[in-house]
């Protein structure tokens, strides 16, 4: 999958959120640009620890998700998130993105 566009999804905790951000927007030759937002986590692989977490059944995270030009380049970002937070609870996922543009 090395000539195809990947989409690059990392489950980030609230409380590492601008740390990783500010990974990655002090890696300018990892990613040109990313998008954040908030998301909650529900199932059983889902750890619940934070009181309010425990109330509520779900686990507030940010969602990541970056463009990447093809598989390698999202593997380096990968590479560069694991190697900074070492035994953070850090889900992800890549899939190949079809097409992407502008609509002006």
């Amino acid at each position: 999958m090395t000539d195809v566009s990947v989409l690059l999804t990392v489950i980030v905790p609230d409380a590492i959120a601008e740390a990783v951000a500010d990974v990655l927007l002090g890696r300018p030759d990892l990613t040109s640009g990313f998008s954040m937002s908030d998301v909650r986590g529900h199932g059983s692989s889902i750890r619940l620890v934070e009181p309010g977490e425990l109330v509520a059944g779900y686990a507030q995270r940010k969602r990541l998700d970056s463009l990447c030009e093809n598989d390698a380049a999202a593997r380096r970002i990968l590479a560069a998130l694991k190697a900074e937070f070492a035994g953070v609870n850090l889900y992800y996922w890549l899939a190949p993105v079809i097409e992407y543009g502008r609509l002006v």
